[in-house]
């Protein structure tokens, strides 16, 4: 009974700060991370990525995605974690990676002064889907409203940062055109 509460109270205050729907860690199945180190917020960046790998289309779908780029990252990289603050599905979803108060590893150099948002899926030749835009949208704003990112942040793709095609030259092309964007 309690934790049905606090999901309830959690959804209710999320919707107040404009926040989409989040799916949290253990919804998704997620594992513990191994450490955690502290995010200073608010952050002035907020980075975009996509994962390059499956999309997903429904909660099930996405949550099994999720788990896999955890085991990756965890399992085959050494991280202590997914490495991504959240990921994107075009559900129209996001799953909960290391939040908002954690330092990510999605961006090298970036990291503890950054979000990394990332679509899941290959954006390379088509765009993400209405829905996944959307929520991505709602995420920045979300972030905004709870003071995890400052009013006054910098957008940028994965590739203004790194040597990289992330996040896919059609998700790029459109994030190109988001409010406070710069290359």
């Amino acid at each position: 009974m309690l934790l049905t509460w606090v999901m309830w109270f959690s959804a209710l205050c999320a919707a107040a700060l404009g926040c989409p729907t989040i799916i949290t860690r253990s919804q998704w199945g997620g594992r513990a991370p191994t450490s955690r180190t502290q995010l200073s917020t608010p952050v002035p960046y907020v980075i975009i990525h996509h994962t390059a790998g499956t999309s997903c289309t429904s909660q099930a779908s996405c949550s099994q995605v999720v788990r896999g780029i955890q085991n990756y990252h965890m399992d085959s990289n050494g991280w202590s974690d997914i490495g991504y603050n959240f990921l994107i599905g075009e559900d129209g979803r996001v799953y909960e990676g290391r939040g908002w108060s954690s330092v990510g590893a999605h961006a090298y150099g970036w990291n503890s002064n950054s979000l990394g948002f990332s679509f899941l899926g290959t954006f390379s030749s088509r765009a993400p889907n209405a829905a996944a835009l959307n929520a991505a949208k709602s995420l920045i704003q979300c972030a905004v409203n709870r003071g995890s990112l400052s009013s006054s942040y910098t957008l940028k793709g994965h590739r203004n940062v790194s040597q990289t095609d992330c996040p896919g030259n059609a998700l790029y092309n459109i994030i190109t055109q988001w409010p406070r964007f710069k290359a």
